[in-house]
């Protein structure tokens, strides 16, 4: 199909179409969401803890972290409150075995729309560990930036960190890159020798700043400190250091 990039190795393509497109025709699958949802997860699972994507925060959520006996994250507050949300600083001390349910309307569900595929999470902090461990599964890896969703329609916006993250990804793995590939390996090399500004800068950054979260933006532009692979296994990520 056109859209598949079936004739690379490694293809890049963004949000749920890029799932839909490439999961099914690919070894494995990584899901791409830098602020906030992969790096909460890299942190999570580096420290043992066990994490269930769920799709929304709605009232369902309450009755799925209820069932399989787990915590159930906040959206986002402030970590000094000493809950688990959506921000990597609040799991810096997760304690190993605890079980979370992390909402998100991007990584979280993307992770639920892989199907049978292998799939991990990978960000900026665990990029070559996760792609080492990737080709295990097979030459052909679907990295997949998730991008975040305009308030007003919920539609795509591609963002910049998650470009940033696929592109740091896709720069460990061996094999042709598609055109898609190429450009986020590019514009992760252009950018390489200042993450931290650029997250600072682009769009999600600075919201997050704006809300008084400028450590988890700090936190998220660590390159390469993590060897922590988050495989996606029995409907939740867990480090696949203990499988």
């Amino acid at each position: 199909m056109i859209y598949d990039q079936s004739e690379f190795d490694l293809r890049c393509e963004w949000g749920l179409q890029g799932v839909t497109q490439l999961a099914p025709i690919s070894d494995v699958v990584i899901i791409v969401d830098v602020l906030s949802f992969s790096t909460c997860v890299d942190v999570a699972t580096h420290n043992g803890a066990i994490i269930f994507p769920y799709a929304m925060k709605d009232e369902s959520v309450i009755d799925y972290a209820k069932s399989i006996s787990a915590e159930l994250a906040s959206h986002r507050q402030r970590w000094t409150t000493g809950g688990y949300s959506l921000s990597p600083q609040s799991l810096l001390e997760i304690p190993v075995g605890t079980r979370l349910v992390l909402p998100s309307p991007n990584g979280s569900f993307l992770t639920l729309q892989t199907g049978t595929t292998p799939t991990l999470a990978g960000c900026l902090r665990n990029c070559q560990a996760v792609a080492e461990f990737a080709q295990k599964y097979g030459k052909k890896v679907a990295v997949i930036p998730a991008g975040e969703r305009w308030r007003d329609d919920g539609s795509l916006r591609p963002a910049v960190e998650d470009l940033l993250g696929a592109g740091a990804i896709l720069s460990y793995l061996q094999g042709s890159l598609s055109p898609e590939a190429e450009v986020a390996v590019a514009t992760f090399q252009a950018c390489q020798q200042d993450l931290l500004g650029y997250l600072k800068q682009c769009s999600s950054g600075k919201e997050l700043i704006a809300a008084g979260f400028e450590g988890d933006v700090a936190i998220a532009a660590a390159y390469n400190v993590s060897d922590c692979v988050p495989l996606f296994r029995d409907n939740a990520y867990v480090n696949s250091r203990f499988q």
